[in-house]
C-alpha cells in the first residue's frame, strides 16, 4: 500500500510539472537545436501515430502541439520548455509518410540517428506506434538507434481505445514478445489520448528521466 501511494504521488508530481510546459522554439535541423545542456525527452513516431494528441493530453493543453492536417508536412523539430528548469520535451518530425520525397526521408534519417546517438542532454525516447499497426520497419530502426546510443525507450501503443480491452491487452503482450525477440529492451504501455488513459504511467516514466 505504501509503495502504491508513493508511486501515485510521484505520478501526480510529474503531471503537475509537465502541465507547466510551454513552446520554446522550432528548429529546421538538429544543428540549430538549443544548447546541449540540461535534460530533454523526445517523442517520435510515424506521421499518423498521434504524437501531438499525446503531448497535448500529457501536458493538459489542448493546442500546445499542433498537428498538421497533411501527414508528413511537419518537418521542424519542436522544443517545449518544462517550467523554469532546464528541462525540455522534444517533438520530432513524423516519419514514414509515403508522400514525402525520398531524398528528404534520407536526410531525416541521418539527422535522427545523429540526434539519438550523440545528443548528451537526451535522457529518454518515447516511441509512439498505433496499436492497430504496431512496430513498423522504421519504428524498429528508431529502437536500434536508441539502443546504439544507450538511450532508454518507453513505447506507447497509441489509440488503444480503437480496440476492445481484451484485444488491446493481447496486442500489448504480442508487442512485448516482439521487442524481446529483437533484443530491444524498453518499457511499454497502452495509451489513449482521447480517453485520457495511460497518462499517469507516462508521466511517471518521464519524471524519472527528467529527474523531477
Amino acid at each position: 500500500m505504501t509503495e502504491q501511494l508513493s508511486a501515485s504521488n510521484t505520478s501526480l508530481s510529474a503531471r503537475q510539472r509537465l502541465q507547466q510546459t510551454e513552446f520554446m522554439l522550432s528548429a529546421p535541423t538538429f544543428r540549430l537545436c538549443p544548447d546541449d545542456a540540461g535534460y530533454e525527452v523526445a517523442f517520435a513516431g510515424r506521421s499518423n501515430a498521434g504524437k501531438s494528441s499525446a503531448i497535448n493530453a500529457l501536458t493538459n493543453q489542448r493546442q500546445l502541439a499542433r498537428s498538421s492536417k497533411t501527414p508528413g508536412r511537419t518537418q521542424m523539430i519542436n522544443f517545449f520548455r518544462i517550467g523554469a528548469d532546464d528541462t525540455r520535451l522534444v517533438d520530432l518530425p513524423g516519419y514514414g509518410y509515403a508522400a514525402v520525397p525520398l531524398e528528404m526521408k534520407k536526410e531525416w534519417q541521418v539527422e535522427l540517428e545523429e540526434y539519438l546517438v550523440s545528443r548528451q542532454s537526451l535522457t529518454g525516447l518515447v516511441l509512439l506506434t498505433d496499436i492497430r499497426h504496431p512496430l513498423k520497419f522504421f519504428d524498429e530502426q528508431m529502437l536500434h538507434w536508441a539502443k546504439d546510443g544507450e538511450l532508454p525507450v518507453h513505447v506507447l501503443l497509441t489509440k488503444a481505445d480503437k480496440l476492445k480491452y481484451g484485444a488491446a491487452k493481447n496486442t500489448l503482450l504480442k508487442t512485448k514478445k516482439q521487442l524481446d525477440k529483437l533484443q530491444l529492451p524498453c518499457s511499454i504501455q497502452l495509451f489513449s489520448a482521447l480517453k485520457k488513459e495511460g497518462i499517469d504511467e507516462l508521466a511517471e516514466v518521464m519524471g524519472g528521466w527528467l529527474e523531477f
